[in-house]
């Protein structure tokens, strides 16, 4: 477990980089995605924050208390709603219109629910899309400009980072229905479960390989208060309250998580697969080799590696597999405006 006080004192160093740090946050106006943003602007010199969601109201109260926070800041909130394709294709094309960099992509957008299959007009599950799809749209497309970061000759030239906070552990063990990946027909949450979490471990280890000067990290967050439950019901939303105060001794405090996340997306031993030659204490990554450039990140810091189903998966082609049937789903859509 890396210590709080070590978590602490690194994310105080990032001031030493230079001002203006890009931070796209998908799913920032709650939960993790707000904590970990809210720490981004204590901890780094005029940064630019983008903070994407669907809640104008709360965006507007965020905005005005990072500022705040850090009065240097520079915060634009974009109102969409992410579980279409086509939406995160507009988001990112108004990022790209306004920046030449981005140094962090932050997505824990997504939700708790106890519906079965709730298919998009785009033909996607919405909570599979949002847990899956929409992250890797906003990661293939924000690539150039991470790129860009990671070319950077100054002091920022090691961050350019895609974090995907969601689950990495069901992927380690368990395989998913290679013949119906997008889960038309074998849809459950189980298995949205399942799918979500191997799909994000593969997906995010190809593009570490693809994109060799960017770190790509799936984050477990361990038991936080992030409200994703709001759209289950009052009912539902009683019992998890109770539930909530008699987790409460095994849940990790909301700063905690935002300092522990904040971490992860920007301490060195983390490094990309080109620049970690030569650096000291470097994490082992999802192939199990230091610096591999993806890496499955626990709350506290420490990385899960690799596994003996995920190796067998990928010797059977699974990273080829999925990123294929990814980038079909991306070619319907969004090329061809069609339904998957």
């Amino acid at each position: 477990m890396v210590s709080l006080t070590a978590v602490q004192t690194h994310n105080a160093t990032l001031k030493s980089l230079s001002s203006g740090l890009v931070a796209v946050f998908v799913g920032g106006t709650s939960g993790i995605g707000l904590y970990t943003a809210r720490e981004f602007v204590r901890n780094t010199k005029a940064p630019h924050i983008y903070l994407i969601g669907r809640n104008q109201v709360e965006a507007t109260r965020i905005i005005d208390e990072l500022h705040e926070l850090n009065p240097s800041s520079k915060l634009n909130f974009i109102k969409s709603d992410v579980s279409l394709l086509r939406n995160v294709d507009e988001v990112c094309k108004e990022i790209k219109e306004k920046e030449n960099k981005v140094n962090l992509l932050f997505m824990t957008v997504g939700y708790l629910t106890l519906k079965g299959r709730d298919e998009t007009e785009e033909g996607l599950d919405r909570k599979f899309s949002l847990h899956y799809y929409a992250r890797m749209r906003f990661a293939q497309n924000l690539t150039p400009l991470l790129n860009s970061a990671a070319n950077d000759m100054g002091p920022n030239a090691r961050l350019a980072r895609v974090v995907s906070v969601l689950d990495p552990q069901l992927g380690l063990k368990l395989v998913p229905n290679f013949s119906d990946l997008s889960l038309k027909n074998s849809f459950s949450l189980k298995n949205c479960g399942i799918h979500a979490s191997a799909m994000n471990n593969f997906a995010l280890e190809h593009l570490g390989n693809m994109h060799s000067n960017i770190s790509f990290i799936h984050a477990f967050p361990s038991g936080v208060n992030t409200g994703a439950a709001r759209g289950m019901g009052q009912v539902w939303l009683n019992v998890l309250k109770v539930a909530t105060v008699l987790l409460k001794p095994f849940m990790v405090d909301p700063t905690e998580s935002g300092e522990r996340h904040l971490f992860a997306s920007t301490a060195p031993r983390f490094a990309p697969k080109a620049k970690g030659d030569g650096m000291d204490e470097l994490a082992t990554g999802s192939d199990g080799k230091s610096g591999s450039g993806a890496y499955f990140v626990s709350w506290n810091g420490e990385v899960f590696g690799e596994s003996k189903k995920m190796e067998s998966m990928r010797n059977n082609g699974a990273r080829e597999k999925i990123w294929e049937h990814t980038e079909e789903v991306f070619r319907k859509i969004c090329k061809g405006k069609d339904k998957y």
